[in-house]
């Protein structure tokens, strides 16, 4: 029995590979995985109760949400990130940011079509659009991580169908200024192509960054597709709730996919997250002063690694992509890290950094001391294994 080459061609995703070698190393400390320190606030469990008082919840809802909910992330959308739900765009609750975007490409492309996406990419977005059977064509970002406008231009084609842009961004933290987002938002107008934004860190930004939402640009609802999710904002990442608002056009079929795939996202989820959004955008807020100290920390010793890797700015999300000085394997290095110093990173390339050797630093999940005791094994560990070469491991 042969594997399908569509599937073929989707890489294996690396969390997993790396959460093994973790477990095979006890006491290890990760700064791979993105996800936060915190769990959902207790409006999340109260609002539960309100799920076992109708007898009737146990059978399928609407396929885009309960209405409750709905009407609760519109109101959200309205007040902080300036969009409004009207005759000319529809929100649809999904089973996490993830979902969301699967959604959109299936909803907007054939086989064989192109899906601009800037690198370092999000891996699920890559994997999503390749295992839809399109082509994901990759831009290049500058230096620092910033969007290349007149790049994402030229790689256009007959076949692109749409330009993916993440604020604040996985993997590399960086937040994109509001100029760049209405300028690819533009282009995408003029081309005709779908801009799908996605805003899943829009809580998460530090100093004087701020988050923007390209739907909020009036006239911009035929084509442009946002996707959200509450599992880092609300420490909701195994609730699997996120939503998206998309063209009205678009209805249709983004309620087909998800019919198909999962008839309604879970009931039980989606009255913890009315829960949480009772709680609002200040329950994230009272815990980001405390991820902004680690990342002061984590910053910190980053800078006295100048002589090994350089660290771009990144002024949102929790992620540091560092850019080190060698020619190494990062996926080997990543598991000398973990068997020799005890601490885990993601190899950069899982984000398509595949031009020198880069590791990808999460800081969310950790306590001061915990993230201090973690960025002290990795400059260590990157002291040796980068001065001395890395060994294979037997």
């Amino acid at each position: 029995m042969r594997t399908p080459l569509r599937m073929q061609a989707v890489q294996s995703p690396i969390i997993p590979i790396v959460a093994e070698w973790i477990r095979s190393c006890p006491g290890t400390i990760s700064l791979g995985q993105g996800v936060v320190s915190y769990g959902p606030p207790p409006e999340a469990a109260q609002y539960i109760s309100r799920f076992f008082a109708k007898a009737d919840n146990n059978k399928y809802k609407p396929v885009v949400g309960i209405p409750e909910l709905v009407e609760a992330l519109a109101h959200k959308l309205r007040a902080e990130n300036g969009i409004s739900i009207d005759a000319a765009n529809d929100l649809v609750v999904t089973a996490g940011g993830n979902m969301a975007f699967m959604n959109a490409v299936l909803a907007i492309s054939d086989p064989g079509d192109e899906i601009v996406i800037q690198s370092p990419y999000y891996f699920n977005h890559e994997m999503a659009i390749t295992m839809a059977g399109c082509r994901p064509v990759v831009v290049a970002t500058d230096a620092n991580y910033q969007l290349q406008p007149t790049a994402i231009r030229h790689a256009l084609t007959d076949r692109t169908r749409a330009v993916v842009t993440i604020s604040p961004n996985n993997p590399t933290g960086a937040v994109h200024p509001k100029e760049s987002l209405e300028e690819v938002n533009r282009l995408c107008a003029r081309r005709g192509l779908y801009h799908i934004h996605d805003e899943a860190y829009e809580y998460f930004t530090y100093g004087c960054a701020t988050h923007f939402s390209p739907a909020s640009i009036a006239g911009t609802e035929e084509h442009t597709i946002s996707v959200f999710s509450l599992s880092k904002s609300f420490g909701f990442a195994s609730w699997r709730i996120g939503y998206m608002v998309i063209p009205k056009h678009l209805l249709v079929e983004v309620k087909k996919i998800q019919d198909t795939i999962l008839i309604c996202p879970p009931v039980i989820s989606q009255y913890a997250a009315l829960g949480a959004l009772s709680a609002g955008k200040k329950y994230c807020q009272g815990y980001l002063k405390d991820i902004a100290e680690v990342r002061e920390i984590v910053l910190g010793a980053l800078q006295e690694l100048k002589a090994f890797c350089t660290v771009p700015r990144a002024d949102g999300a929790f992620y540091f992509l560092l850019r080190l000085h060698t020619d190494q394997d990062p996926l080997r290095l990543t598991e000398e890290l973990i068997r020799k110093h005890g601490v885990a990173v993601i190899p950069g390339t899982a984000f398509g950094m595949d031009q020198g050797c880069y590791l990808r630093v999460a800081y969310a999940a950790l306590e001061k001391q915990t993230a201090a005791e973690g960025i002290g094994r990795l400059s260590k560990g990157l002291r040796e294994l980068i001065g001395k070469g890395v060994k294979e491991v037997k």
